[in-house]
Order: structure tokens, then C-alpha cells, then sequence
């Protein structure tokens, strides 16, 4: 478990993490998400013991990390994947890490497996490319076998395969009762592998609770009506105080859900040619909670404002 209570980082005048407090708990994906500096990297470098908290503390299964003699059978932790000697074989940074960490020899060889980097162990990870150095990074992460698992972007330069690869090893490793910690920018993969939500902006925590109930709170969903009566129904749905906007040929209701909508459309003997609930994505109410929290926010150009 991972316990941050009234963690803060300021540097100068500027606050980069204020006072959060959360609780990481084993068993699930804890999604850590906010825009560009939120303050979520300074989070975890608090976490691991790379930055010193101004005020509060953060503590993995009770203790500092800094208070680990074998950090790495506690945490696993990835930040920055390409943070390698570039003149050093994958397998040989393994074993550095793992004789530093009292672990045993053979512990380089199934995590090399695990990530799929078994025929180029003997390679020089200045080679590498993004991807192949994110495997590395998570390989470290895994070489103490901890119970606590904390990645950043982890992700990131992975192609389709990697990508679904990191999702089923975050999911094992919850189902097997460890502590995740996952940061990522990507929405639609956070959606498939988080069970709960931590969201930060501007240093501050914005929502703290399951993806289910993140979602539902912060984005609306909507019934699409398609139907050749299409006046005559969005007339009745309004007249039964609905929400009825009108969208090119269909109409998106909100205010009782598809069955509902169905139901009293049938009564009244009007024709539906399509009745979906259309489902808020996680983006969605991502970009609503934290549209106060951008802290870089590049405005829409139409084609009259490009550049000529």
C-alpha cells in the first residue's frame, strides 16, 4: 500500500504539489492522472525518495523507501526508462541492479524473458530504441519480484503489441494482490486497465475514487434517437421535460435511459430507426474535470487564421 498524507513540494514561490493526500491500495490499478504539470512526476519522485517533501509524507506498506536496505524487493519503479549507461548490455545493468539488491543471478535471465528481451540481453542499450528501453525499464521495475509497483508512462514508444502487453502485466500483477501505481496520458488505454482513479491538477487532488464513478461524475451520457418522425418524437420527448438536441439526422436525449426512451416512443405509435446509449469516455471527463488545470493550452485555429 502507498499512503500520502498532506504531501507537499515547493520550489521557490512555486507549488508544485500541495498538500495531497491518497491512499494506494493492493489488489487494483490505481490510475494517477492530470494534465502537464499537475505535479504528478513530483509525486512520484517524493514517492521513491528522489525529491524531499517541503511538508507531509508519503510511505510504501508503512515505511520510507528511503528506510528499505533492499528498496528493490519492496518497490518496483519506472520513471525514466532511457536513465541506462549507454555502453552497458541490458543484461549487464540487470545484474548491477540485482547485486546491489542482494538478489539472485538467475532473477536477470526471467525478467529479460518476461519482457521479451532475451536475443538482444547482449546488446548495448545506447541501441535501443524507445520501446525496447521502456521493456528494460520495466524488466527493472519487476527484478525484485516487489509487491509494490509504480510506473510512469510506461507505455510510451510501445507498439500495439507492447501497449496490450503492458496491460495484461499490470492486470496479473493486481490480480496477484500487489500494489499499482500507473501513470499515463493515454486515455483509452487507462480506461481498459485502471479500477480507480487518482487526479491531480495544479498540485491539488481534483477526484479520488473508482473509474466507474469518475466517469458518471464528471461527463454526461446521452440516448441517440434516429427516426424517420424525427420532429414528432423530439416534440414528445421535450413535452415529457427531456433534454432534445438535435444533431444533423438524429437526436441525442438525456433524462432517461435507451429502454425508457424506447418505451414511451412506442407508445405514442412513433417509428425509431436506432435507439443507443452512447457511453462518456474517460477523456472525456478528463478534459471536464481538469479544463481549469491546463496549465498549456493551445487555442483551435480555423484554416482563415494558418499561416499563408
Amino acid at each position: 500500500m502507498i499512503e500520502a498524507r498532506g504531501l507537499t513540494k515547493r520550489y521557490g514561490d512555486r507549488t508544485a504539489v500541495d498538500g495531497i493526500s491518497f491512499t494506494v491500495q493492493p489488489g487494483r490499478v490505481t490510475g494517477f492522472l492530470g494534465p502537464n504539470g499537475a505535479g504528478k512526476s513530483t509525486t512520484m519522485r517524493m514517492l521513491l525518495g528522489l525529491d524531499r517533501p517541503t511538508a507531509g509524507t508519503v510511505t510504501v506498506n508503512g515505511r520510507s523507501y528511503a528506510d528499505f536496505p533492499a528498496p528493490l524487493r519492496q518497490v518496483g519503479a519506472l520513471l525514466e526508462a532511457r536513465a541506462l549507461h549507454p555502453g552497458r548490455s541490458a543484461r549487464d545493468h540487470l545484474r548491477w541492479m540485482a547485486a546491489s539488491n542482494g538478489l539472485p543471478v538467475r532473477r536477470v535471465d526471467e525478467v529479460l524473458d518476461m519482457v521479451g528481451l532475451t536475443d538482444v540481453a547482449g546488446q548495448r542499450v545506447g541501441r535501443f530504441s524507445l520501446g525496447m528501453g521502456q521493456r528494460l525499464g520495466i524488466a527493472v521495475a519487476l527484478l525484485g519480484d516487489p509487491p509494490v509497483v509504480v510506473l510512469d508512462e510506461p507505455v510510451n514508444g510501445l507498439d500495439p503489441e507492447g501497449i496490450r502487453w503492458v496491460r495484461t502485466l499490470t492486470r496479473q500483477l493486481a490480480t496477484e494482490g500487489r500494489t499499482v501505481f500507473l501513470s499515463s496520458h493515454l486515455m483509452s488505454e487507462m480506461a481498459l486497465t485502471a479500477d480507480h482513479l487518482v487526479v491531480i491538477g495544479r498540485g491539488r487532488i481534483l477526484a479520488d475514487c473508482s473509474m466507474s464513478q469518475f466517469i458518471a461524475d464528471h461527463a454526461a451520457s446521452y440516448v441517440r434517437v434516429a427516426s424517420p418522425q424525427r420532429g414528432e418524437v423530439a416534440d414528445l420527448l421535450r413535452a415529457q421535460g427531456l433534454d432534445v438536441a438535435v444533431h444533423g439526422e438524429e437526436l441525442h436525449v438525456q433524462g432517461l435511459d435507451a429502454a425508457a426512451v424506447g418505451e414511451l416512443v412506442g407508445r405514442n405509435g412513433l417509428l425509431l430507426h436506432e435507439l443507443t446509449l452512447v457511453r462518456s469516455s474517460l477523456e472525456d471527463a478528463f478534459m471536464t474535470l481538469t479544463a481549469a488545470s491546463v496549465e498549456y493550452s493551445a487555442r483551435e485555429q480555423t484554416p482563415a487564421g494558418a499561416l499563408r
